[in-house]
């Protein structure tokens, strides 16, 4: 029977290689750390890389150091052109050679609007904070919220890009779209409850503009990435998983397949992770979002946008 088609075999490594890949994904700890990433990259269906990208303009928000870093470079060595948005005129100093800075606070609306740049086929919303107190914007907004989904939102509208992609987190599985209090200013402060809050309202995000969008918007997550900002706000994870940890390249490898490769455009509004779409609910995680609250997230952002 094998010999008959000859594609009995192929089959069966394609349905085992799909198999391990589920298997490292619900195991979370060598899934989402280095390990994961290499035992995927050796299995069949491991998708192709990204072509050049020669003449695509990309602009990366957070893209002074890490992961929003590491994806501008690697669209860069695609032949893309790389803007780097980055908080200040110091970070743009920073930058290394072959990126073009672009200096925008994007937890900042009226920053947003002022943006000055051409045409963008593809946006990375990679930008990311976890402030130890609950801290506000001048615009009055929770800086997590307004950064990680609200600056999203109004850059989406915005530049209307051919592609998005929002950085989101694994962090979100933990927790449910909240409703009646999107900025999660009723709760006791906690920085990782917030922050992965505003990860799965991201998703979510993804999800309503794929609605209303020809154009295509995925969110992912990087699995476990060794950045200064987790050393920073999670010091002891940081230190427990070291051994685990991505490098900013491994977590933005992602990041940059989604912006370069055919197969992304197929869908929109899903879910990634190396290279493949994952669920947004788990049995033992966060339960399905409300309706009312997918609602009301895109009211909250429609209306502080316009403000």
């Amino acid at each position: 029977m094998a010999g008959e088609d000859g594609g009995y075999l192929p089959h069966l490594r394609n349905a085992a290689g799909r198999l391990i890949d589920t298997a490292l994904d619900r195991a979370v700890a060598p899934g989402y750390g280095r390990v994961g990433l290499a035992v995927r990259r050796r299995l069949p269906h491991w998708p192709a890389d990204p072509p050049r990208m020669d003449g695509t303009r990309v602009l990366v928000t957070g893209a002074a150091a890490g992961l929003g870093l590491a994806a501008a470079q690697g669209f860069a060595r695609l032949g893309a052109t790389a803007l780097a948005a980055v908080r200040s005129e110091e970070r743009a100093a920073e930058l290394p050679a072959g990126l073009e800075p672009v200096v925008c606070d994007v937890s900042s609306v009226a920053a947003i609007r002022a943006l000055d740049v051409e045409a963008i086929d593809v946006l990375v919303c990679n930008a990311g904070v976890m402030p130890p107190e609950r801290t506000h914007t001048a615009e009055g907004v929770e800086l997590m919220f307004a950064t990680h989904v609200l600056g999203a939102w109004a850059l989406i509208d915005r530049l209307r890009p051919a592609r998005t992609i929002l950085v989101s987190s694994g962090g979100m599985y933990t927790q449910q779209l909240p409703f009646g209090d999107p900025q999660s200013e009723r709760d006791e402060y906690s920085p990782s409850k917030v922050y992965a809050r505003t990860k799965r309202q991201q998703v979510v995000l993804a999800e309503l503009w794929a609605e209303q969008l020809p154009d295509v918007v995925h969110s992912m997550h990087p699995g476990w990435v060794a950045t200064g900002g987790l050393a920073e706000s999670l010091p002891g994870f940081s230190r427990v998983a070291k051994p685990l940890l991505r490098t900013a390249e491994e977590g933005a490898d992602t990041i940059v397949w989604l912006g370069g490769a055919a197969e992304p455009l197929e869908s929109t509004g899903r879910f990634w992770h190396d290279r493949r779409p994952r669920p947004t609910h788990y049995r033992l995680g966060a339960k399905d979002d409300r309706p009312e609250a997918r609602a009301e997230l895109w009211d909250t952002c429609k209306r502080l946008a316009s403000r």
